[in-house]
């Protein structure tokens, strides 16, 4: 799989990204159009070639770097249209989509992958966006596959489905096969977290690690308009608040040695999450730094695709294009 290489629009804290490299794909261009997530890519990899500029002013022309590659992907920003209601174009989720589409046309690379919420596969909501990516992609010689992966099913502690498009160019391509999971068992909320919970000398890290004994639901990064970072609606609320989490807010460090972990006697008496722990969540390793402040690295990590994920994402493209780096066009 050595020598593929891809193109990355939207990388936010660059989850996929990291994933897409270690199936051995090398990145020639990554682009999203936030600043701290730029400056997240840029110090975690500082040799990767980042562009901060949004999407939809993106003119490939402008980047050579960008032709002749074997990947184009996007893991969009997880906002349903609702978020976008009030925005001067509240069909903004949709017109990324639509653009990371129309990229291919310029591109032309060998497979494309797009990845954003559940429904994208499947529910009545992307019906129009599934009918246009269709349309384009077909016309330009592409088979693909719509399906949904579960980050959980490949180790990532956490419930969170992702709705995926994948597509490859049909004349050279093999039959593109979804990613089956890697792990038996479920990882737990207390599996990856209690080292951590514990660091700081915090006497109870084992027995709450023993009540949060199920993975984490689906991470939420909300959007810019939203206020403080917490840890997604009221349904989710509840599932931490049964591991004995207060899911209403995130916590600036770990508990120490004297927190009263007590969920009986309210909010102020369960352990909250950190940052850096919900990073742990989606999967990124220890030394992978989200920059910014906490609110805006929480939205990067709540948006991003779990390096896991997208791991075996790019396993299945790799094997579809049989391993083989697209050769570079004549003139």
């Amino acid at each position: 799989m050595s020598g593929l290489t891809f193109v990355d629009v939207c990388s936010g804290a660059g989850g996929l990204a990291l994933g897409l490299e270690r199936a051995g794909f090398e990145p020639r261009l990554l682009l999203d159009e936030d600043d701290d997530a730029c400056r997240t890519l840029k110090a975690n990899r500082p040799h990767w070639n980042v562009l901060q500029t949004d999407l939809l002013d993106f003119d490939p022309s402008e980047y050579p770097q960008t032709y002749d590659v074997d990947l184009l992907s996007a893991g969009l920003p997880r906002v349903k249209s609702s978020a976008t209601v009030g925005r001067t174009d509240s069909r903004l989720e949709e017109r990324l989509l639509e653009a990371a589409v129309l990229l291919v046309h310029a591109i032309r690379p060998r497979a494309v992958l797009i990845e954003n919420v559940p429904g994208l596969a499947h529910s009545d909501e992307y019906q129009r966006f599934r009918d246009f990516a269709h349309a384009e992609l077909a016309h330009l010689g592409y088979e693909f596959s719509w399906f949904v992966v579960n980050a959980v099913d490949f180790g990532v502690p956490q419930n969170r489905k992702q709705g995926v498009l994948m597509a490859v160019e049909g004349h050279r391509a093999g039959a593109v096969k979804h990613p089956t999971p890697t792990v038996a068992e479920p990882m737990t909320v207390g599996e990856a977290l209690g080292t951590s919970m514990a660091s700081r000398g915090w006497q109870d890290a084992d027995r709450w690690a023993a009540q949060a004994d199920q993975p984490a639901p689906t991470l939420v990064g909300g959007s810019k308009n939203r206020g403080g970072a917490d840890l997604g609606p009221t349904g989710a609320k509840r599932k931490w608040a049964v591991m004995g989490v207060n899911a209403h807010t995130l916590g600036d460090t770990v508990p120490g040695p004297d927190f009263e972990w007590n969920p009986a006697l309210g909010r102020d008496n369960m352990v909250k999450i950190t940052v850096d722990q919900a990073a742990l969540l989606q999967g990124f390793p220890d030394s992978w730094e989200i920059c910014g402040r906490k609110t805006s690295r929480y939205r990067q990590i709540g948006h991003a695709t779990p390096p896991p994920v997208g791991e075996v994402l790019g396993r299945a493209v790799a094997a579809a294009l049989d391993g083989h780096p697209a050769v570079p066009s004549a003139g």
